[in-house]
């Protein structure tokens, strides 16, 4: 029998969603710093297929697996930074239990008449295109920690003609910090592919010279993977 699909729940503003997380009114409007430890409403409740009409982006600490991204996934391993723009579906991981961390929510009204409002769709990693989470090393957490210190002391502090322009500023040091991270990750997936890849040359050589194809046959992808340490996926 075909799984039901589950309908999109639509949040036009931050403070919608806050009350549909169980949280207090957003310190602004129209930008807002989230710790999954305050909220409130029992699992079972949460909203699990959102369409939001503001930008998101999650620090997410213990999250593992997949969420549905658009049509695609969104790869988890060890927690890492998810990034969504406007009227971008997202649905939560089936088995989705136990995760800690911060959510910056945006709205576009926010960046209006500052360069960022334009510039935001320069940062790839906002796009569909991307399916796998921004994973940090030790020192880069501490990185994106402080910058999201910097957001919430400013939203926790008397709200003045400097306050946007602040929030704004650290928000594009954020983008800017995970852009240089992707590239990292990049390099460093680059070069991971290109090791697994001699794993594999040499793990097929060995194979086919100890003539194991008279015996076994072609090698399957289960006993690739077993080799290589990986799943067959």
């Amino acid at each position: 029998m075909k799984k039901e699909e589950r309908q999109p729940q639509k949040f036009g503003s931050i403070s919608e969603l806050h009350r549909a997380l169980g949280l207090p009114k957003p310190l602004h409007p129209l930008v807002s710093l989230v710790n999954y430890a305050d909220i409130t409403t029992p699992e079972a409740e949460l909203p699990t297929v959102l369409l939001l009409n503001f930008y998101k982006i999650s620090y997410k600490t213990n999250l593992q697996g997949k969420i549905k991204y658009g049509q695609h996934y969104y790869d988890f391993e060890e927690g890492g930074i998810s990034f969504l723009s406007p009227n971008q579906l997202i649905a939560a991981a089936e088995d989705e239990k136990d995760y800690s961390g911060y959510t910056l929510l945006i709205h576009p009204d926010f960046l209006r008449n500052y360069p960022l409002a334009k510039n935001i769709n320069n940062y790839g990693f906002f796009s569909y295109s991307a399916n796998e989470a921004l994973y940090l090393s030790e020192k880069e957490k501490i990185t994106i920690t402080e910058v999201f210190g910097h957001i919430l002391q400013e939203l926790n502090s008397r709200i003045d003609d400097f306050s946007q322009d602040v929030i704004i500023s650290h928000i594009e040091v954020l983008l800017n910090y995970s852009n240089r991270f992707y590239k990292r990750q990049f390099i460093t997936r680059k070069a991971a592919n290109h090791d697994l890849l001699t794993q594999l040359e040499d793990i097929l050589n060995q194979y086919f010279n100890d003539e194991k194809t008279l015996i076994k046959g072609l090698p399957t992808v289960a006993y690739l993977a077993e080799e290589l340490n990986l799943s067959p996926r």
